[in-house]
């Protein structure tokens, strides 16, 4: 697409978007009594306006019918996890089988390697991109030393090379097939949260297993975001949060992937819940534990109705848009805000910025922008006149455009800001 920076240009660039009326369905936080130039939603999604009725709904339910509510309420809290399934496995390419939506991110991660990090005496170590996000990080470790391993030895981080910032597919690869005989899972993130490279899924899938290694994804920065197909891509395990392009809420209900070659394998060890135990017995209140098929059997309580009322509504919203219209438009909005940026820096030479997150196809809807000393003072300018982005010490500023609600005009606005910024 070729492209110009003028107001005309993408003033017609969001008339002939097909997805340029999803943005009246979010509230836009308003600075200095203007809608922002919201860039921030791989971080904290927007609230979609149907949310306060979708929780409404449920709380008039509890006034009304107390209990009842599992079954009698307008959407029965005894089911409410099937009211997502279907929608939620589409946007990962999913069957509705292999999908449950369940805790939160990292509990579902620990749940989920319960059952397939398992380790032996020779084949206990796991793959990780080096500078993953704090949580996975956390998690690797505690469950490495769990069970009984020296964190040092069996976490194995693939890092950039010299000078470069993110990772070459080839060196992910290479160092799969490197450890190949002590392997036991490779463990990435979708979209790197630093740098927004997008990880090919599909070929570290196919490389750990043809060593001999489970493999599996936190798709926190991934889910809405970028296309993806663990079904086809033989993932065995994933999770994700429904907070940063899922529009859910701060600190909503999560998303667990379990592949269905794995579905009705009672042999996986798991920590067991009654909620993942078979429905039609789960009443019954009897020993030994029966887990339901598929992901759902990984459950363990209830569902949190309230934010799971919220994750339904843009779930919804989801399903009207189409996930195809999405990630084209992403990309779009994404080459926009490159050429803005790349035009602004040949105007303004006031401004050093450098793009560290690579080119398309290995990029979502991220871009990160590595700046100098006075990076700081930058973001403050652009935070003063209504740009909300995301400030990752020690110098990079992230900038998400989203496809339900931002346009091509917010980005011009935003190339204007980056014109005028004088230190």
């Amino acid at each position: 697409m070729n492209f110009e920076n003028s107001l005309f240009h993408a003033q017609a660039l969001d008339q002939a978007d097909v997805l340029n009326s999803f943005r009246n369905q979010f509230f836009i936080p308003q600075v200095n009594g203007n809608d922002s130039l919201y860039f921030t939603g791989n971080s904290l999604g927007l609230q979609p306006k149907a949310a306060a009725e979708a929780i409404q709904t449920e709380l008039e339910d509890w006034k009304n019918l107390g209990v009842e509510g599992h079954f009698e309420g307008k959407n029965p809290w005894f089911h409410y996890h099937k009211f997502l399934t279907e929608n939620a496995a589409k946007i990962v390419g999913a069957k509705p089988i292999e999908v449950v939506v369940m805790n939160q991110l990292t509990s579902n991660l620990h749940f989920l390697f319960v059952s397939f990090y398992r380790p032996s005496s020779k084949r206990y170590k796991i793959i990780m991109e080096a500078a993953a996000f704090p949580s996975d990080m956390y998690l690797v470790e505690s469950q490495v030393k769990f069970h009984g391993y020296n964190p040092e030895d069996a976490i194995i981080e693939v890092k950039p090379r010299a000078g470069e910032y993110a990772l070459r597919h080839e060196d992910i690869l290479n160092t799969i097939e490197t450890h190949k005989d002590e392997l036991a899972l490779v463990f990435f993130s979708g979209v790197q949260y630093y740098t927004g490279q997008v990880f090919n899924i599909k070929e570290i899938t196919q490389k750990g297993h043809a060593c001999g290694a489970v493999v599996g994804f936190d798709l926190a920065h991934a889910a809405g975001n970028i296309a993806l197909k663990l079904n086809e891509w033989q993932v065995d395990f994933a999770a994700w949060c429904s907070y940063k392009y899922l529009n859910s809420g701060p600190g909503s209900v999560a998303g667990a992937f379990v592949h269905e070659k794995h579905a009705n394998d009672n042999t996986l060890p798991r920590f067991a819940g009654w909620w993942g135990h078979h429905e039609d017995e789960r009443f019954k209140m009897l020993k030994g534990f029966i887990p339901e098929a598929g992901a759902a059997g990984w459950q363990l309580s209830n569902a949190p109705i309230l934010s799971m009322s919220v994750h339904k509504c843009s779930l919804d919203i989801f399903e009207k848009a189409g996930m195809e219209n999405i990630v084209k438009k992403g990309q779009q909005l994404n080459a926009f805000l490159q050429f803005v940026i790349e035009e602004a820096l040949q105007s303004n030479m006031t401004i050093q910025l450098k793009i560290i997150t690579p080119a398309l196809p290995e990029r979502g809807c991220q871009i990160s922008l590595l700046t100098d000393e006075n990076g700081k003072e930058l973001f403050d300018y652009l935070t003063k006149n209504g740009v909300i982005a995301d400030w990752r010490n020690p110098n990079v500023i992230r900038m998400a455009p989203v496809p339900l609600y931002n346009t091509f005009e917010d980005i011009y606005h935003f190339g204007q800001l980056l014109k005028t910024y004088k230190k």
